[in-house]
């Protein structure tokens, strides 16, 4: 009996340092997500603690007739504003070193490798926790979902979905993109990656 995840990007989100909100298309994009699965039978919407994924949530949460819940493990590697007086630059160049060197500890926040470990250890937890056959969303961030694929599947099979893929994982991953996995005995299998087909309404 296998489970059902659905990672979701959040929304597009304001340009600023911190902890920032939706843009107004972000909150399109956040609405037309949430029609992708109002017709679903959604089991449980969990969600970043960061606003932007929240908020992208909420509205996913409303149309299923579901409750966000926050887990922590579902967090960025770090998030702009974390390290006091760093650049956005600055914070730019952190992350792409950690995507090049997945075993590289930044000054704040957690390596490529630690991020893709605990977003598996939190799905293998929900598999347990749910009923088989469930369908479970969660709202995440771009970095984190790649960490993980890189984490839990072979370059071999990433490039089934996209040459060069452990190359180029930054740019993979569009705003609102749902990415389906399904797990079965401890073994996951990706049923449909970075989907925006939902977005066309938005473009």
């Amino acid at each position: 009996m296998s489970t059902t995840f659905f990672l979701v990007r959040h929304a597009i989100k304001e340009k600023a340092v911190g902890d920032v909100p939706l843009t107004p298309k972000g909150v399109l994009q956040a609405q037309a997500t949430a029609g992708r699965f109002c017709h679903l039978p959604i089991s449980a919407v969990y969600s970043s603690p960061l606003r932007r994924a929240q908020e992208t949530a909420g509205c996913i949460a409303q149309a299923t007739a579901s409750a966000v819940r926050v887990d922590s493990r579902l967090r960025e590697r770090a998030n702009w504003g974390d390290l006091p007086g760093q650049s956005f630059e600055a914070f730019v160049a952190m992350l792409e070193r950690c995507t090049r060197d997945p075993e590289y500890l930044p000054p704040v926040g957690d390596s490529a490798k630690q991020a893709g470990e605990r977003l598996n250890s939190l799905l293998s937890e929900l598999a347990a926790e749910h009923s088989a056959e469930s369908h479970i969303v969660l709202v995440t961030h771009g970095g984190l979902i790649t960490d993980f694929l890189v984490h839990a599947f072979s370059e071999e099979a990433l490039e089934v979905w996209h040459p060069n893929f452990v190359a180029v994982q930054s740019e993979l991953i569009p705003e609102c993109s749902v990415t389906t996995l399904i797990y079965e005995r401890g073994t996951y299998a990706i049923e449909d990656f970075a989907s925006v087909d939902h977005l066309k309404s938005v473009r």
